[in-house]
């Protein structure tokens, strides 16, 4: 694309326009430059909450697509393509899903993590070459993240999600941007300018991990992985999760700690299960044929009825 074209392009972005209320921050105090961003972040939630309607729609979407066998698959480009991968590696730790289900590319690959990778984001073709990899299909749902809306490796991504059937949603902070427009699902909360010009990590990358949140957050609820408010398909991978664990079964059971770790261990530390044998006194092999039958939903398994203690 030609400088003065992308030049032109770029003026037309509210995410590349200058803030009225910071063109003094090279002159600033700390504490005035901090209270001048803050200023700016209070923006944030109230810009996501006008854009609920399209987050819940992406999320009913990702819980069909679950339920059929489908992933959800982020992909962007520098601060945009980190946190898409941010949130689809915090799931399996946190909801106990496999490796996976929800993936997340970056364009240049996972050097692109840590170091600018040159001209990776300007291939369309490379967004469709990282869909293919992963085999993309009509099951999954493909978010495609960009600030801008306009970068073409998530264009190319989303183009190629669409040719193979695959519901699409785009997440950016421009009105109108060439991915709201192609994808199935438009999600744009629209922040306004940053507080330094251009630096779209600040509200918009703020803008981004809150809407990221909900929509793996909404989807594992729906999908039975939570009890209440409490993660119960958290995986025990370590000491705090272990503590955490714990302190759901006392929370939830009203149990000693001596009572909660041995219920953990009679479920070999799958926490769902534990809470519904210290909920109902079913055992490990009742609880897990009932949590099937529920299909993972805890409340739902508990409610059924309970074994007969032996007489």
């Amino acid at each position: 694309m030609a400088k003065t074209t992308l030049m032109a392009e770029l003026e037309q972005l509210v995410s590349e326009a200058r803030n009225p209320n910071t063109l003094q921050i090279d002159l600033m105090s700390s504490g005035e430059i901090v209270a001048a961003m803050n200023a700016e972040d209070a923006k944030v939630a109230e810009a996501v909450r006008q854009v609920l309607p399209q987050v819940a729609a992406t999320v009913d979407c990702i819980v069909e697509a679950f339920k059929a066998g489908g992933r959800l698959i982020y992909m962007g480009a520098g601060t945009s393509g980190r946190l898409g991968v941010l949130d689809a590696s915090e799931c399996p730790p946190t909801f106990g899903v496999p490796e996976g289900m929800v993936v997340g590319l970056i364009a240049g690959g996972d050097r692109a993590l840590r170091h600018p990778i040159e001209g990776a984001e300007d291939s369309r073709e490379e967004g469709r070459n990282d869909l293919q990899r992963v085999d993309v299909s009509a099951r999954d749902v493909v978010v495609g993240i960009a600030v801008s809306g306009r970068t073409p490796y998530v264009i190319g991504g989303l183009d190629y999600a669409k040719s193979v059937g695959a519901v699409t949603a785009a997440l950016s902070c421009n009105p109108d941007s060439a991915i709201a427009s192609m994808a199935d699902i438009a999600i744009s909360p629209l922040v306004g300018p940053e507080a330094l010009t251009g630096s779209t990590r600040l509200k918009s990358g703020t803008a981004q991990k809150l809407v990221l949140n909900m929509l793996t957050t909404a989807s594992m609820i729906r999908i039975g992985k939570s009890y209440e408010n409490l993660m119960v398909d958290l995986s025990v991978s370590n000491e705090k999760l272990a503590a955490r664990a714990t302190r759901i079964l006392i929370e939830v059971a009203d149990c000693t700690a001596e009572e909660a770790e041995a219920f953990l261990l009679a479920s070999k530390n799958n926490v769902k299960l534990a809470i519904l044998m210290a909920l109902t006194g079913m055992s490990a092999a009742e609880g897990a044929l009932a949590l099937e039958e529920a299909g993972g939903f805890l409340r739902r398994a508990a409610a059924q009825p309970q074994p007969r203690a032996a007489g």
